[in-house]
């Protein structure tokens, strides 16, 4: 399994799709920063993106200190770095005043409809939340705006199709719907960072780059595979089958680590979100992410995280006990 494929199946994403819209030219709305619409959104989120999905017509989007991208049907997007932005039917409108957020998404999804009775433009807005340490791994060296064009890909036709009826399930009497709009949030999340990672023009750095390189994604792929083997720099530059050298510097490179640095956080990762997930005793779970005792494994833990791991995870079920 490839790291990109380990790291989703290990660590927790939860997300939905909480707008439909069906906008008509002239129109503009404004997206607030991520940070801000976390509390409405998913509550006690870390990391939160925001993506949008064109599935009719046309628009732009604007970021500031930046030219705005005209965008087509199938096209995605995502704001890794969760920037305020504005979406409308040409660059330069003012964003339409309307209810507070909170009132807006009292209902998910919601189906807005709105503008001047031109051509219209369908969309869908959807999050992502993440753990604060895998976001910024996953979406580290990445530009404040990916677009990427899922019409463009196999699973394309079917992501579509499938938002669409899940939308419509989602405001169906009948239960489950809700479930299936947070599934395809993270199916559609998935597939713009595997078209993205196609896509990356030369000089990109960041994880996402190291996995797509031949070499750092042969080591990363080794310890993400085996993340308890006693690795050493020689045995990962076996796996990229390349020298000590070159793979320390290209890791360097693209990572902004050294490979035994980047094996830490990965066990730290996976050891946070085991301890959130089982009752397993601290040593087992020491031993299934690569430190022979407990006490290597919680010096390295808080290092990390600020906090031994039985302390840690008690502070983090208190988190998740507490209501929304």
């Amino acid at each position: 399994m490839d790291a990109l494929s380990q790291t989703l199946r290990v660590v927790r994403l939860v997300g939905s799709i909480f707008i439909q819209g069906r906008f008509t030219a002239p129109w503009c709305y404004q997206s607030p920063p991520a940070d801000s619409v976390a509390p409405v959104l998913e509550p006690g989120a870390e990391r939160l993106v925001i993506f949008h999905l064109i599935t009719e017509g046309e628009c732009f989007v604007e970021l500031p200190a930046q030219a705005p991208v005209r965008l087509v049907a199938g096209d995605a997007l995502l704001f890794p770095q969760g920037h305020a932005h504005r979406m409308g039917s040409e660059p330069g409108l003012p964003p339409a005043r309307g209810a507070r957020l909170s009132e807006v998404l009292a209902r998910r999804p919601r189906l807005l409809a709105y503008g001047g009775g031109g051509p219209a433009t369908r969309l869908v807005c959807g999050y992502l939340a993440c753990d604060a340490r895998l976001g910024r791994m996953l979406l580290a060296g990445l530009p404040p705006l990916v677009r990427v064009n899922v019409r463009g890909s196999d699973a394309g036709a079917w992501l579509e199709a499938s938002v669409r009826y899940a939308l419509a399930e989602a405001r169906s009497p009948r239960p489950g719907g809700a479930g299936v709009l947070a599934k395809l949030s993270e199916v559609l999340f998935i597939e713009v960072l595997r078209l993205h990672m196609n896509e990356q023009a030369e000089g990109r750095t960041g994880w996402l780059a190291g996995v797509g390189d031949r070499i750092v994604g042969g080591a990363l792929n080794a310890m993400h595979r085996e993340p308890a083997r006693n690795w050493s720099l020689e045995e990962l530059a076996r796996e990229a089958n390349t020298s000590r050298s070159v793979l320390a510097e290209r890791f360097q490179q693209l990572v902004g680590q050294s490979p035994m640095q980047y094996l830490t956080q990965w066990r730290m990762l996976l050891a946070s979100n085991l301890l959130a997930r089982s009752n397993a005793p601290l040593l087992r779970i020491a031993q299934d992410v690569g430190y022979q005792t407990d006490t290597a494994f919680s010096r390295a833990f808080r290092r990390e995280f600020g906090a031994p791991p039985a302390t840690w995870r008690r502070q983090r079920a208190r988190q998740l006990a507490m209501p929304s």
